[in-house]
């Protein structure tokens, strides 16, 4: 019952907002042109898309009528062919640095948006316009996928890992997304460009936290105390924004995210302001080690900045949610933690 009373009033939300959301200032415009064309017919159809289950293919994801025009960028590699026969539940072996990846967490997730869709309620939306992406193609693989919250409470933005090769959002994206706004916050998870470094990933970011600004009428989100999520790579990504802000990264002068959320990152740069910062890490973790995480603790606990730190047991690198694991819960944890320093309640 929460949960459709939160889409219905996504829903007139969208329906109230939408024509200003075409008409957005600045660089960036909302499902401008034919691609926004395509996306319009994907995601308010207002038909009834059946759920996914894990025996279904990779064809039965990237053809479902909800993905419409972006079903591609759910997965998680740029310019890769699949094998489309591939069943949902073998869906980790595409994620080869990340582990515990639980095919019934990630195809919930993508229930949860195929719900969205069929409510009438937008789950895609580019940042880039068709300028943007004409003059940098590879644009194109970039976008924000929208888990509706609360009218008008803050927001997340959640930037998966794969060590700036693949985007890991089926397992440490949509499923964080989930839960977050089954809280009744408002989560975006980034489709950033892979394969071009952390700068490139980082510029991507501070866009899409630009186009959310302006645009935060039209999609009914608050922009006060939003946060920042990342996993791995995209830890090293929100933690660069919560270090040096939104503008030193290409977007707009806007203000630092109230809280940062990193799982599992050797990431060491920093600033001498740091947000409040949620650290969890794998004790087995051979890629970014206990050791290097609690030496960023240390430098930002010295800087002033408050921290929880939490280490389990049992597990390596890339555990996402961890559904089944020592770390089970601990999304809902990140939560309380930024909720401390949400100042204005809805």
């Amino acid at each position: 019952m929460k949960s459709s009373l939160m889409i219905t009033a996504c829903l007139l939300l969208l329906l109230v907002w939408t024509p200003s959301l075409t008409k957005a200032n600045g660089k960036d415009h909302a499902l401008a042109g034919s691609r926004g064309d395509e996306i319009r017919k994907g995601t308010v159809s207002g038909s009834r898309s059946r759920h996914l289950n894990v025996d279904d293919s990779l064809r039965n994801l990237l053809g479902h009528p909800a993905f419409a025009g972006f079903a591609r960028l759910l997965l998680p590699w740029d310019g890769r062919r699949y094998d489309e026969a591939m069943r949902l539940s073998d869906i980790g072996s595409l994620l080869p640095y990340h582990s515990h990846v639980d095919p019934e967490t990630v195809v919930g997730a993508l229930n949860r948006m195929i719900d969205d869709v069929n409510s009438g309620h937008a789950v895609f939306y580019p940042f880039y316009s068709e300028e943007q992406k004409q003059a940098q193609p590879a644009r194109e693989n970039t976008g924000l996928f929208f888990f509706c919250g609360k009218p008008g409470a803050p927001f997340a933005v959640i930037s998966p890992g794969g060590g700036f090769s693949y985007v890991g959002s089926v397992h440490e994206g949509f499923p964080y997304a989930t839960e977050i706004s089954s809280r009744g916050y408002n989560a975006f998870v980034l489709r950033y460009r892979a394969g071009f470094g952390g700068a490139v990933a980082t510029e991507d970011l501070a866009a899409a936290i630009a186009y959310i600004f302006r645009n935060a009428k039209a999609l009914g989100v608050g922009t006060g105390d939003y946060s920042l999520w990342g996993s791995s790579a995209g830890a090293r990504m929100a933690a660069a924004i919560g270090s040096h802000g939104v503008a030193a990264h290409g977007g707009d002068m806007l203000p630092k995210p109230a809280a940062i959320v990193m799982a599992y990152t050797a990431h060491s740069d920093r600033s001498s302001a740091e947000p409040p910062t949620f650290v969890v890490v794998g004790e087995q973790d051979g890629i970014a080690p206990p050791s290097s995480m609690e030496r960023r603790i240390a430098a930002l606990r010295s800087a002033g900045a408050e921290v929880e730190y939490h280490k389990y047991k049992n597990l390596g690198h890339g555990f996402g949610p961890g559904t089944g694991t020592s770390a089970e819960g601990w999304i809902a944890d990140a939560v309380r933690f930024w909720e401390k320093f949400i100042t204005q309640r809805n």
